[in-house]
């Protein structure tokens, strides 16, 4: 849309477009509203993006954001009126080692109980499945919860989750990745890293031994797509396609989308929301707004005296620093894995690259001391992935394929004095090494690199700290942000909110119907 069309007046303002932001738009549109989305960038979609970044591969596209789409809830899903064109990952992880070790996750289990065997052992097999089998009750249980105001953890378990699992569930939501990986019986430390770094340490900044990695491990274990088999998956187009559909959703039952519009200042009067004000000094009047912003970033633009002092620390209370890394990645082919040289798949999974198995756990234990003390780690843990080949539509006319590291443990500011600036041409090419001790001479097939540093993502995205959840995954339930933001009239839909950070959705569509509740509607 022009800029010039943003109106006087609406029913409802909702502040970012940002997948959150768009499902709301689409509930109080359809329910009659007269609702209008600001926008500050030129699209929509936040962190919800397929990007074009590379000078050298201009035609070549990346999920430079979000990458995967899981935790989406089917039922909001249908009840939104989407459906996504989405592609399974099978297999879904690929485990490489520097030997000829390895491992792929998929739907054929006498594959994968092969390859425990061969190069693992039956108590690994055994704790993978009892784990597994846990897991999926879990999921099954706490479903329902993920679309209804939270509870606290306790009420949780006992409204929602069966007898035999309560204390599981709550000691896992309170405790540490540890505590809830050693109850299996795993021989391999390689595997049980494998899992703490796939779920527990995602977007979060917390090790081994820090409370609140259950609850992240938890989050992540929550995906039941239909056909997904518990399993994440991608989006045809990338993920901006998850965006650009929810827009389109929201255009067509009645909502007006206005990019290139930052909000200034939410503003109120006589104790409740009045509208927003631009930073052209245009004023949009409204009586509730609904901000898909971080929390942080609501606050500022609402005040601290208007939410309250008490919500203000409780904000205070939550705030990390951000502490992921995205190295985004044009290749002129795919690599070679020492482990597994021929092709059966392990282009398309979640590949996770460890330090050797005797040095695992110490290598990883130091790097997220390393990180927390503003250092950059030696072997930080790193996810690899590739998403060109399952979706060849996003390669270009000269058949590049597209790559990318997700790191965990990297500090928003370095110590020393060094910038990110500085720091990250080298510390990228260090990572490509690590990942040339895997597939030898991975580094030379990389034509160029797009990174997101916690403060790159931090301008690049607007989210303060460069947090990807707003808040750590560390808080669940009642513990995380409340829908009504201090301010009657103000509701957030942030990650931050119940039930997580990640692409969900939900917060958008619990926001919605808190704010359609309070309107009587």
């Amino acid at each position: 849309m022009k800029r010039s069309e943003a109106p006087a007046r609406a029913d409802v303002v909702i502040v970012g477009a940002g997948h959150n932001g768009l499902v709301a738009a689409v509930l109080l549109a359809r329910r009659g509203l007269d609702v209008v989305v600001l926008e500050e960038k030129d699209a929509v979609g936040g962190a919800v993006k397929t990007e074009h970044p590379f000078r050298q591969a201009p035609g070549l596209g990346v999920s430079s954001g979000a990458y995967l789409l899981g935790l989406a809830p089917p039922e909001l899903l249908r009840e939104v009126g989407v459906a996504l064109p989405l592609r399974r990952r099978d297999p879904h992880y690929f485990l490489p080692t520097t030997d000829r070790r390895y491992l792929l996750f998929g739907s054929d289990q006498a594959a994968m109980k092969r390859q425990f065997l061969e190069f693992f052992s039956q108590d690994d097999w055994d704790a993978n499945s009892a784990l597994q089998a846990e897991l999926a009750a879990l999921r099954d249980d706490i479903a329902p919860t993920w679309l209804a105001e939270p509870l606290s953890i306790e009420e949780t378990a006992e409204r929602y989750v069966r007898p035999a699992l309560r204390r599981t569930f709550v000691a896992l939501c309170r405790g540490t990745i540890s505590d809830y990986l050693a109850r299996f019986g795993w021989k391999s430390d390689l595997l049980k890293a494998m899992y703490a770094v796939t779920d527990a340490f995602s977007g979060l900044a917390g090790g081994f031994e820090s409370p609140g990695t259950g609850m992240n491990f938890l989050i992540h274990n929550m995906c039941r797509l239909p056909g997904a088999d518990g399993t994440w998956m991608i989006v045809e187009g990338g993920m901006g396609t998850i965006s650009r559909l929810f827009a389109e959703k929201a255009m067509a039952e009645g909502a007006t989308i206005v990019t290139g519009a930052r909000v200034a200042r939410i503003e109120a009067s006589g104790g409740a929301v009045s509208g927003v004000l631009l930073e052209d000094g245009t004023r949009i009047a409204a009586k509730v707004v609904v901000s898909n912003a971080d929390p942080y970033r609501t606050r500022a633009l609402a005040g601290e005296e208007a939410i309250g002092a008490s919500l203000s620390a409780r904000l205070d209370a939550l705030a990390k620093d951000g502490s992921t890394l995205k190295v985004n990645m044009a290749l002129t082919g795919l690599p070679t894995f020492t482990c597994l040289p021929e092709d059966r798949g392990q282009f398309g999974p979640t590949i996770h690259l460890l330090p050797d198995e005797d040095v695992v756990m110490d290598t990883l234990r130091q790097a997220h001391r390393d990180a927390m003390s503003g250092r950059l780690p030696e072997f930080p843990a790193i996810e690899w992935y590739f998403h060109t080949p399952i979706d060849p539509s996003l390669r270009d006319a000269s058949g590049h394929h597209n790559a990318a590291l997700f790191v965990q443990w990297v500090p928003y500011a370095l110590a020393g004095g060094e910038t990110w600036d500085q720091a990250a041409p080298r510390y990228v090419k260090h990572l490509l090494s690590i990942c040339d001790r895997f597939a030898p001479g991975m580094s030379d097939l990389v034509l160029e690199t797009f990174t997101l540093a916690p403060p790159d993502i931090e301008r690049h995205f607007g989210i303060t700290k460069g947090h990807i959840h707003h808040i750590d995954n560390s808080f669940g339930f009642a513990d995380r942000v409340p829908y009504r933001f201090g301010l009657a009239g103000l509701y957030s839909c942030s990650a931050g909110t119940h039930p997580a950070g990640s692409v969900i959705g939900a917060a958008g569509h619990n926001a919605a119907k808190a704010a359609l509740a309070d309107l009587g509607k």
